[in-house]
């Protein structure tokens, strides 16, 4: 099979986000009186906005409606990232990502983060512009680790599943890619916590040792 597409998750793929993502979830949670152990926090990489906030609504009887916890979230995350200046993509992104457009593949991202925050991240990074598409999780009912959001993608790429790799650090995302049918290289980021991402066709440490031959 010929490839014709490589789908990037973004938090922990493209940028080593996890870090910011929780010094932001976990002063929120504080404000709000929530305590979350770290094993519980991990099982939140990867989901949605809407994923998390219901495991944490129903664990701890909330009030609030779902939609104002998540306008609250995004909104701070949003302005946390904007006033960031020292933003870099993670090692040898960049290099991977340009050889992939060199080979006339065609690439997106498809993240589980709000659309704005997304677009200020990669523009920060200064590759929003190398991406055909970008999907975020809010344009799809079910966020990781339901598929729909890596069968959208390939949809609006004009690509079938088979012909999609997608590149992923959680367990989540790597349910999701291989639910929806498609080839997976499962990122190891120490940062992202303990995912297991033993599922994936090929588990890959840099993005320095990735044959762009067999890709293709």
């Amino acid at each position: 099979m010929k490839f014709k597409a490589v789908i990037f998750d973004m938090d922990g793929v493209i940028i080593d986000s996890e870090p910011f993502y929780h010094k932001v979830q976990i002063d929120l949670f504080q404000k709000m009186g929530i305590a979350v152990l770290p094993e519980e926090y991990n099982s939140f990489i990867g989901a949605g906005m809407r994923e998390m906030w219901n495991m944490v609504k129903s664990s701890r009887n909330l009030t609030q409606p779902i939609e104002d916890l998540i306008e609250l979230n995004n909104s701070i995350l949003l302005e946390y990232f904007q006033r960031l200046s020292n933003l870099v993509p993670t090692p040898h992104f960049t290099d991977f990502l340009t050889s992939i457009m060199a080979a006339g593949m065609k690439t997106a991202v498809a993240s589980s983060t709000a659309k704005p925050i997304i677009e200020v991240i990669l523009k920060k990074l200064n590759v929003y512009n190398l991406f055909d598409i970008i999907v975020s999780g809010n344009e799809v009912k079910n966020g990781k680790p339901a598929p729909g959001i890596f069968l959208e993608t390939a949809s609006r790429l004009n690509v079938i599943p088979s012909e999609c790799v997608v590149v992923e650090d959680s367990f989540n995302g790597v349910k999701a890619a291989k639910s929806a049918g498609m080839y997976c290289l499962g990122y190891h980021n120490p940062n992202s916590g303990s995912q297991d991402i033993s599922d994936a066709d090929k588990i890959i440490i840099s993005f320095a040792n990735i044959n762009i031959e067999e890709l293709k």
